[in-house]
């Protein structure tokens, strides 16, 4: 059976991939999409769908928003109907986001599904395998741990001190030049960038390669208020941006101030986070 499912999310473009994607995988009808978090909780409460994936940063009411006006409107003496029954469960909440670490992270201890922009097919796939998963293991027996528990841990989380719980980073990192073993100030990384599988790392003076498997390992290693995914192959130090370069159909590079000058690409999804960092 289906899996019936809204999309939230501001973009449009974003919308229309994540439909794209749920559609190639098969198994999830779209009832609805919205724009905003206003529409997001009027949708839900329509459509009272299985399944709702849920853009994080929104423009007025964000993700997290609609899931505190939600549990809200569940609490005790607040969701009774007239007739006395309770309030319909929450669906399962797929979280987007176009890259903050910490959330990341925080959604994964707490077990609630994330997505991280650009979106990838395997990945859609694989939420919406957990969220069926769930789903079928709430009808079978009493959850140990309810998603509205789990949500109220999140939002708890998130609201807490910045990094709260977790390890801080290392200082500095080892970057593998030619058969040398540098340590390397992250602060002077410019970027780091991946193809086939290998890391490389770029400095203002010398480049070379981290032994990380993958961006996402890399990233747990590196400040996030200084780094940044500004494209799926590409993690950039914002502070040796040297030039934001308008490029096609309102997209736009990175002029980076290593010795090449590399021009790097800012994908899609990531464009509004550029937009966010300098007030474009």
């Amino acid at each position: 059976m289906a899996l019936s499912a809204l999309i939230i999310d501001d973009e449009k473009l974003a919308r229309e991939e994540l439909k794209y994607l749920l559609e190639s995988v098969g198994g999830v009808e779209i009832v609805g999409q919205g724009a905003n978090g206003i529409e997001a909780v009027d949708l839900i409460e329509e459509c009272r769908p299985d399944l709702v994936f849920l853009d994080v940063q929104m423009p007025g009411q964000d993700g997290f928003a609609v899931i505190q006006r939600l549990m809200e409107r569940r609490r005790p003496g607040a969701a009774a109907g007239e007739d006395g029954e309770a309030a319909e469960p929450l669906p399962q909440i797929v979280f987007a986001t176009a890259y903050d670490q910490y959330a990341v992270r925080a959604f994964d201890v707490n077990a609630v599904d994330y997505l991280l922009k650009p979106f990838d097919r395997a990945r859609v796939e694989q939420a919406v395998e957990r969220a069926r998963g769930r789903l079928a293991a709430d009808q079978t027996s009493p959850a140990e741990k309810p998603i509205e528990t789990q949500l109220d841990a999140l939002l708890r989380l998130l609201n807490g001190p910045r990094g709260a719980g977790r390890a801080p980073q290392p200082a500095r990192l080892i970057v593998q030049a030619q058969s040398r073993l540098l340590l390397v100030d992250q602060a002077d990384i410019c970027f780091a960038a991946i193809d086939e599988g290998v890391i490389r790392v770029v400095t203002q003076t010398f480049e070379g390669h981290s032994k990380c498997r993958t961006l996402e390992e890399l990233l747990e290693l590196l400040d996030p208020a200084l780094f940044w995914r500004a494209h799926r192959g590409f993690v950039v130090n914002i502070n040796h941006i040297r030039e934001v370069v308008p490029w096609f159909k309102s997209s736009y590079q990175l002029r980076m101030n290593d010795k090449r000058q590399t021009e790097i690409p800012v994908s899609r999804a990531q464009t509004k986070r550029l937009r966010e960092l300098f007030n474009l």
